[in-house]
């Protein structure tokens, strides 16, 4: 077991952990933040994205031990004293959810891509959201939704993320 101390969603937590526990394994089973979903184990899909010292990981490709002293964000986080994100507010207005497996991630991802471009172009986000699936492929909805987010974002209230970093 390895000592690990690390700030989730704004609370310090400090645990004892398997040394190859996987960072979304810690964060669903000991933490119960269930929103970070695990998709397909390979870090291809998207699904697991968590923001880890501000920058976009998929957390199924992250070892628990490698995020000691970090602080995580996952979709639980994103929402602020009951009000949704302007992103998680924008996949909902947009019908950018689907099915909800990818919406996770994809909010994730976006708001990664948002806080490094907060303008992009229809193309930008596709390519900024490219290693995120969605197995329902509405991506028409889910680029639609980060626009509106784009718009509707005129001040910098997401939290600084970037994209990045282990994938």
């Amino acid at each position: 077991m390895t000592r690990i101390s690390l700030t989730v969603d704004g609370a310090k937590v400090a645990d004892d952990v398997e040394p190859r526990m996987l960072l979304v394994q810690y964060l669903r089973e000991r933490l119960g933040k269930t929103g970070t979903v695990i998709g397909c184990d390979t870090s291809n899909c998207g699904a697991c994205t968590v923001h880890l010292d501000g920058t976009s990981v998929k957390s199924c490709n992250v070892l628990a031990v490698q995020a000691d002293g970090a602080e995580v964000t996952t979709i639980e986080g994103l929402a602020r004293g009951g009000e949704l994100h302007p992103v998680q507010e924008s996949f909902r207005e947009c019908h950018g959810l689907q099915c909800g497996f990818c919406t996770p991630g994809m909010i994730m991802q976006s708001v990664a891509l948002l806080a490094e471009n907060p303008r992009p172009s229809e193309e930008e986000i596709r390519l900024g959201l490219e290693g995120n699936l969605c197995r329902c492929t509405g991506y028409h909805n889910i680029v639609r939704a980060v626009q509106h987010a784009a718009d509707s974002m005129d001040t910098p209230a997401a939290p600084a993320a970037t994209t990045g970093g282990v994938s």
